[in-house]
């Protein structure tokens, strides 16, 4: 099963990716992830986007379906994959439906979590006071930057996806247990009672 998760900024979207890896034997796919560590590594491609996600700008698509080509075809994929981060533009969406298309394959599901914009501030304090290694997109004015660009490039992907028919509504206001059991149920492998 191949997935993509929405939702803006500090939703969860990464809590329920690893979940569904741990749960589901889904990889989870963070771009995120994936360009922090190249930038960890230093790699030219880690120096090129270290200042452009400090700055909570975007990375350009061809460089992220590209990266992303290149990692579903690991073995830890085989079963599927969970995409946290990616697509954020309905370039990016019809980039990586090109892609999967020529692999034979299409996206399956895309659930998106909803949330009160005022929690999100909230959460990002929460996780940045219980973390040792702060992000940098961990501070009010990056997220307001970043929640701008997801309103403004990554909410007009969706349509893209509705009219396929694979998009879920989920609310992330809920516990991380709730959301958990609303996205098993809308990807068929709800647990029995």
């Amino acid at each position: 099963m191949k997935i993509v998760i929405f939702g803006p900024p500090g939703a969860g979207k990464g809590t329920q990716a690893k979940r569904l890896e741990t749960e589901h034997g889904l990889k989870q796919l963070s771009t995120g992830d994936m360009l922090r560590a190249e930038i960890g590594g230093q790699t030219p491609l880690g120096k090129k986007v270290e200042a452009i996600l400090a700055s909570g700008e975007l990375v350009s698509d061809d460089v992220m379906v590209e990266m992303i080509a290149n990692r579903i075809e690991k073995d830890d994929c085989a079963a599927g994959f969970v995409l946290d981060g990616f697509p954020r533009t309905v370039g990016q969406a019809e980039a990586l439906d090109a892609m999967l298309k020529a692999k034979g394959t299409q996206i399956d599901k895309v659930l998106v979590l909803t949330v009160d914009e005022a929690a999100l501030f909230e959460r990002i304090a929460k996780r940045a006071a219980e973390t040792e290694i702060a992000r940098a997109d961990d501070n009010p004015q990056i997220l307001r930057d970043r929640l701008d660009v997801y309103k403004a490039q990554t909410t007009p992907v969706l349509p893209f996806y509705k009219a396929r028919g694979v998009v879920v509504t989920i609310d992330g206001m809920e516990s991380i247990d709730r959301v958990a059991m609303a996205i098993d149920r809308a990807i068929g492998k709800e647990k029995a009672a």
